[in-house]
């Protein structure tokens, strides 16, 4: 079989090699940008900039500190296909789901229903949501495999008249596939159901992520695919209602209205906020957003066939299937069978594999099977999913107590 394809690594327009415009350890091998992100090295030195400022002279930074974030949330909401009015920041995707759950009011039998791709952050607050009204939570299963009509068919079989909420992802955090919210959420809102998307991948992989999935309320990380500062997230709603949202922390904005009371949270680091549109622009001006996701996508690719090239001798089934609806940038590849069985055994392998080897990753695990989720950005190249294969490969074997050839050749 020939060789997977791989882009030539690639250079910004500043000349710089995309790799070095990320302050990252040379000497590890950073395979999961989806988990955390990575910023890079003029957004870290904007924000520290910020930081500064704000030390120098904090009496005039504070104060002033809603302006400042309104000009960012302006800056902002256009990149996932919002308005301003409709958006506010928020530290992550959790905090989002957190916001709009301290919002609603169930009562006692009323359901929400997830899915068994959901994250599981997520999916536990759905619960604790539940449990303050005596409600339930219900869980729709979704094949891996399943069609894009099938899922939404699904979600109409499970609707009952007690079903208050629906929450579904976007793009699933353990699958690494686009959902359908938008026909979720529109055939939910027939039968007077709300839906809240979670689009906690969807910024930068999905053009206009919020005006594109649909539903009452959506929320997004901006530290993941953007590659803003950590703590960095929007919650977006035009819903009627959309007043009765507060943030977590009560601050001198709590009589304000939404969205301006989010604007001002005490004395949190705020930085991360600011610094968000020139992380959203560093990737616009060296290399274009369309560009960029064509480019994650080619290097996901052939990152995932080279991977599953070498685990394919050792197993009965294709370790890459194809799935319905990917998203750029990421794919799964199948473990050997026991491997990252549950979330903690696929948590505690990729902790093994950084401190044994050297080499950052995420396996995930859904229905008992455990996954390498490959997830990719501008400063991947060839050489790092070669390094996957010749140093992590072999210790997946080895758990897996598969007696492998004497060495593992490269296509």
């Amino acid at each position: 079989m020939p060789a997977p394809l791989f882009p030539a690594p690639l250079t910004l327009n500043s000349g710089v090699r995309a790799r070095d415009a990320w302050p990252l350890d040379p000497a590890v091998i950073h395979l999961n940008h989806g988990s955390f992100g990575a910023v890079p090295s003029a957004v870290v030195a904007h924000q520290d900039a910020l930081r500064r400022r704000a030390d120098l002279s904090p009496v005039e930074w504070f104060p002033r500190i809603a302006e400042r974030v309104q000009d960012a949330r302006e800056r902002t909401a256009p990149f996932v296909g919002a308005r301003t009015e409709d958006s506010v920041f928020v530290p992550n995707a959790s905090a989002a789901a957190t916001v709009v759950y301290n919002a609603l009011q169930l009562e006692a039998g009323d359901e929400i229903l997830v899915t068994d791709q959901g994250y599981g952050a997520i999916t536990m607050g759905a619960e604790r949501l539940a449990r303050r009204f005596g409600a339930r939570v219900r869980t729709v299963a979704l094949p891996l495999l399943s069609s894009d009509d099938e899922i939404v068919q699904l979600f109409a079989d499970h609707l009952s008249p007690r079903t208050r909420l629906i929450v579904v992802d976007q793009i699933t955090s353990p699958t690494a596939r686009m959902l359908p919210t938008r026909r979720i959420a529109e055939a939910a809102a027939e039968r007077g159901v709300r839906t809240l998307v979670d689009g906690a991948h969807a910024p930068g992989l999905v053009p206009d992520a919020a005006a594109v999935a649909g539903g009452d309320w959506w929320f997004g990380n901006l530290h993941k695919w953007p590659c803003a500062p950590r703590g960095s997230a929007l919650l977006v709603t035009s819903a009627p209602d959309r007043d009765e949202l507060w943030p977590l922390i009560d601050s001198w904005a709590a009589r304000e209205p939404y969205p301006s009371r989010f604007d001002t949270q005490g004395t949190i680091d705020a930085t991360t906020y600011l610094a968000t549109p020139t992380a959203i622009d560093f990737i616009e001006n060296e290399f274009g957003w369309a560009a960029a996701r064509a480019a994650m996508t080619e290097i996901a690719d052939a990152g995932a066939e080279l991977i599953a090239e070498a685990l394919r001798p050792y197993g009965d089934e294709d370790p890459l299937t194809p799935l319905p609806s990917p998203v750029p940038s990421m794919r799964l590849v199948r473990l050997p069978l026991g491997l990252g069985a549950t979330r903690e055994e696929a948590d505690a392998l990729r902790m093994d594999l950084l401190d044994e080897v050297g080499v950052e990753t995420a396996f995930t695990s859904f229905r008992g099977i455990g996954y390498f989720r490959l997830s990719a950005h501008l400063y991947n190249e060839a050489s790092d999913y070669e390094a996957f294969v010749e140093r992590c490969v072999p210790q997946i074997l080895s758990r897996a107590g598969i007696r492998r050839a004497d060495s593992l050749v490269l296509p």
